[in-house]
């Protein structure tokens, strides 16, 4: 039986960090495994907002290096970096034709990216979600992980999806928003304010990449207050946001024993940190020393772009021979 297409792609900036990790890399290491799973590195998208190159190549082998680490496997899902896909190009400049200047106008992430860099309006950042619905529609993916912040350029896509059915015949069909039937994981900032992030308040954010030390500091430095007056006391959004960091790391007995002396008042957090901090270690140390031996071998790392751009290409290039006949682009 043919399995369903999944897709998601990761951008070429920043570093993987906790929330990444648990927010969505752990569910793309199961899907390998029951879906067609197509993961790309998103290094065109990333043009729009970080248009100087010189770090790029380095950046994108090391998201690559970072994503196998956690456990995407090359031989099971087709791991690619999206401008070795030229076909995605084509289906961006065909999609072009069926998206509207106000409806691009008016998605959320282009006002916040002009209130953000207004010296920097391009017409790439304009038409950022046709290019996503590209990416997506040109292996006919049915199912994409996405986060909340996505799910609107999801919707165009599959409106795009939609139209471009109407117009010209059934060729793609509309994608969903898939989560592996599980909520996702948000990963609080150590900070207490949002989630953690690739680019704000980095000293909040435990990166894959962070060394034990700075674990250490960063975990240390997380806001907490002088605990409970009361037993069996409210947490406040803080201090519950530690006791959510330390689930995702920690052993249930360690986290009950700490909840039990939050409840009869007696918790100290500098005992509770340290505890957390070692853990943090302990499951990050192990995927940052894998992602430095990967990044170190660019011979395996260019296998695997290669490999991975030729089962692409194959696929998307199938779907553009659909989509040529179906516009009656096909000549001879």
């Amino acid at each position: 039986m043919q399995k369903e297409v999944v897709l998601s792609g990761i951008r070429s900036t920043g570093f993987l960090h906790l929330g990444n990790y648990f927010g969505a890399m752990r569910n793309y290491v199961r899907m390998q495994d029951d879906f067609d799973c197509y993961f790309f590195v998103a290094d065109w998208h990333a043009l729009t907002t970080h248009p100087d190159t010189k770090e790029l190549r380095n950046s994108v082998l090391r998201v690559l290096a970072e994503n196998i680490a956690c456990g995407l496997d090359p031989e099971k899902a087709c791991l690619y970096v999206q401008s070795h896909v030229p076909e995605i190009a084509e289906l961006y400049m065909l999609l072009n034709m069926l998206a509207y200047k106000g409806e691009l106008e008016k998605t959320t992430t282009f006002k916040d990216k002009v209130r953000l860099q207004p010296q920097n309006v391009n017409a790439g950042l304009l038409t950022y979600p046709v290019l996503m619905a590209a990416d997506i529609l040109v292996h006919r993916a049915f199912k994409v992980p996405v986060g909340k912040d996505q799910e609107q350029h999801l919707e165009m896509a599959r409106n795009f999806a939609q139209r471009f059915n109407h117009r010209y015949g059934d060729v793609f069909p509309e994608p969903v928003a898939f989560n592996f039937g599980e909520s996702l994981v948000k990963v609080p900032s150590l900070d207490g304010a949002g989630k953690m992030s690739k680019s704000e308040n980095q000293m909040a954010t435990l990166y894959l990449a962070d060394d034990d030390e700075l674990i250490r500091k960063k975990v240390m430095k997380a806001k907490s207050d002088s605990g409970p007056t009361e037993p069996n006391s409210d947490k406040p959004d803080y201090i519950e946001n530690l006791f959510q960091l330390m689930r995702l790391v920690s052993k249930k007995e360690t986290v009950d024993q700490f909840e039990a002396d939050y409840n009869n008042c007696t918790i100290r957090y500098g005992d509770m940190k340290k505890q957390m901090a070692e853990d943090m270690v302990a499951f990050i140390a192990p995927i940052r020393e894998k992602a430095a031996a990967i990044y170190a071998d660019e011979k395996y790392l260019a296998e695997v772009m290669q490999t991975g751009a030729e089962k692409a290409r194959k696929s998307a290039g199938a779907t553009l021979a659909l989509v040529r006949e179906h516009m009656g682009l096909k000549y001879f």
